[in-house]
């Protein structure tokens, strides 16, 4: 694997930078065993979690939420 430079990414456009941002956040999310969690960072998905299985009609979806970003 070759290396990239942040001078080769800063001489990318904007929509290219974010591109890759997001690429690269793909890459990362479709491995998340390799990302450890703290016991607070559990304990407060848990937390999270919990509270939507007993409020499942609160909140927004997110392709409302989505959609009002790109407006």
């Amino acid at each position: 694997m070759s290396k990239v430079s942040i001078a080769d990414v800063l001489e990318l456009s904007v929509p290219e930078r974010i591109l890759l941002v997001e690429d690269i956040w793909d890459s990362i999310a479709a491995i998340p065993q390799a990302i450890p969690l703290t016991q607070a960072q559990r304990e407060e998905l848990d937390r999270r979690l919990e509270d939507y299985h007993a409020h499942p009609d609160e909140g927004t979806p997110w392709e409302t939420i989505k959609s009002r970003i790109a407006e």
